[in-house]
């Protein structure tokens, strides 16, 4: 009846012998065939829903990923899991469930696929936390898998310009300062998001799409199309074909994703000026597979790679402009001919990067991704810092910046409510370093993106005037003197618990230094007077996150990793 022997599938507990009659039963109620249930089954999954535009095109192209597993000889079972979207969560209570999202989408596929014995996996994400979690399941599950991007969302045109939802954010702090009108505010946030699709520019979900080519677990090529484009289903379909061929060759994620080829994610994070993300997002990646991958070995990668794509927050161009010059392949292509990426590493078309890539042609006569040899700048757009505020380290995005050095006077906020409000209130001058504190892993709990503050200093014409610090992490989006990840965080006792306000701050992103500038007696006497601050989640996930999750510049995960396993779900 098929070709295929299941006596090594997972999914042979399901499908196969007598004592699995009842289990058959269920798929026959469900209209599958005797060669369908013979066949190995596919998980399909996706986050879908109607949170946001990332998401809601997910459902769509998964039809058209099921029609490539049936093409290539498997039976799709298509299962949807949760998102948490960044854009409408930020700014408010609600983002605190935003990194909790990345583990929970993790868990829920990892349960779904555990449950049902699925033999393979194709996960189709489209905004910042589902991208990582989904690439996170794969690898902890490690049966023959392929990555999806959703997509990017076209750009919006406001009086004449390529707009994000990036520039309605900046909007407000141009509204509260009286440089743009309510009528003017409510035109651009009518015309800024005009399609389905991910936030345009190199924000967390277009880095992410971009480090799953990088990584070699999605197709070459297959991140790049925008969600509402036709083409994008052509790719699903090719996605379920391709799971199938790994089935056939037992090519799992771990064969993928080396240490090798997760430098060479960082890398490309670097040469596009992405997301700070990045480096809470490869290590938790590393961590299902046992493999040290930490902040530290992301940012130093990223710190020795040319900036060299032109894209928002920091440069002029957004994911569709990309798009039409080629697609990531060409920021790969100019990686690879500059000798900055492992070309050997295997990927999920049972070929090397470079393999994938040979006929790969740079372009010329455009000037959204340049040659290596003309890079933008001679660093990555993200920089670590380390130093007696931050010992386990921070991270800032320099791409577009002219400064590099900031020395200022700490003005504290212990959440990002007080700061915003500050903010709106304009109480706060040049000179000041805003400091943002308990929003930490666990002591927000979850992490908070702080968008909404970044961006309202920007639209009051002070982003260059100001410096930002917090233990929680800054948007994708969020440009300027904006450093994030400051660990250990101010719940567990953490020096930037220690700073008050006056306190002299010094950042230094040539030199890769973050220090107050306060006596060491001093400190070891706020030391012995620092209490633990209570928060209001007592209950509930985020209780159950913070009780997790660990720190940020390991990846801020939530369970023991590859490292403490005695088996593999692929092999039992």
């Amino acid at each position: 009846m098929t070709e295929w022997d299941k006596s090594k599938l997972p999914s042979r507990h399901t499908t196969v012998g007598p004592e699995r009659a009842p289990h058959r039963s269920y798929y026959y109620a469900m209209g599958l065939t005797e060669a369908e249930i013979a066949q190995p089954f596919v998980g399909v999954a996706t986050c879908w829903n109607e949170a946001a535009p990332c998401n809601i095109d997910l459902h769509r192209q998964a039809q058209s990923v099921k029609q490539g597993v049936k093409v290539g000889g498997g039976t799709p079972r298509e299962f949807t899991t949760i998102t948490v979207t960044d854009g409408i969560a930020m700014g408010h209570q609600g983002m605190k469930s935003s990194l909790a999202s990345r583990d929970a989408i993790a868990d829920t596929v990892e349960l779904t696929v555990r449950g049902h014995c699925y033999d393979a996996l194709v996960g189709l994400a489209g905004c910042d936390k589902s991208l990582p979690g989904m690439m996170m399941a794969m690898l902890r599950l490690n049966i023959p898998s392929v990555f999806m991007y959703g997509g990017s969302i076209l750009p919006g045109t406001y009086k004449g310009r390529d707009v994000t939802v990036v520039d309605v954010f900046e909007a407000v702090g141009q509204h509260a300062a009286g440089n743009l009108s309510e009528e003017e505010l409510h035109e651009l946030e009518c015309v800024a998001c005009p399609s389905a699709g991910a936030c345009g520019g190199q924000f967390t979900a277009n880095t992410m799409a971009t480090v799953s080519e990088a990584i070699g677990l999605a197709l070459p090529g297959s991140a790049g199309t925008p969600a509402p484009f036709e083409e994008r289903d052509r790719w699903a379909a090719e996605s379920g074909r391709a799971v199938m061929e790994l089935v056939r060759h037992n090519l799992r994620p771990r064969d993928i994703v080396t240490l090798k080829s997760l430098e060479n994610a960082a890398v490309i994070v670097g040469a596009t000026g992405g997301s700070t993300n990045a480096g809470l997002h490869l290590p938790a990646i590393a961590h299902e597979a046992d493999l040290r991958f930490t902040m530290d070995d992301v940012v130093a990668i990223m710190r020795r790679t040319p900036y060299i794509a032109d894209l928002k927050p920091g440069g002029k161009y957004v994911a569709y402009d990309v798009h039409k010059v080629g697609g990531i392949p060409v920021i790969i292509k100019a990686l690879l001919e500059a000798g900055l990426l492992h070309g050997d590493c295997m990927t999920v078309t049972g070929r090397t990067l470079a393999e994938n890539h040979e006929s790969v042609v740079f372009p010329t006569g455009q000037d959204v991704i340049y040659p290596v040899s003309q890079a933008l700048s001679p660093t990555g757009g993200v920089v670590g810092l380390k130093g007696n505020l931050a010992p386990d380290g921070a991270i800032v995005k320099v791409a577009g910046m002219k400064t590099l050095r900031f020395e200022g006077t700490a003005l504290c906020f212990d959440s990002e409510e007080e700061a915003f409000q500050a903010v709106e209130q304009r109480a706060y001058k040049p000179g000041d370093v805003i400091v943002i504190r308990y929003e930490g892993p666990k002591g927000g709990p979850g992490m908070r993106e702080m968008l909404s503050t970044t961006a309202a200093i920007y639209g009051q014409g002070m982003g260059e005037s100001v410096a930002l610090i917090t233990d929680g992490r800054f948007s994708g989006a969020t440009r300027g003197f904006c450093i994030g990840h400051v660990g250990p965080e101010a719940a567990v006792g953490g020096p930037i618990a220690l700073l008050r306000n006056g306190d002299r701050i010094v950042i230094d992103a040539e030199n890769g230094t973050i220090d107050m500038l306060v006596e060491e007696a001093e400190l070891t006497r706020r030391r012995a007077e620092w209490k633990p601050r209570p928060t209001d989640y007592n209950s509930g996930a985020l209780w159950k996150y913070a009780q997790l999750v660990g720190p940020a510049h390991l990846g801020a995960v939530t369970h023991p990793g590859g490292a403490a396993e005695t088996h593999c779900y692929a092999d039992q």
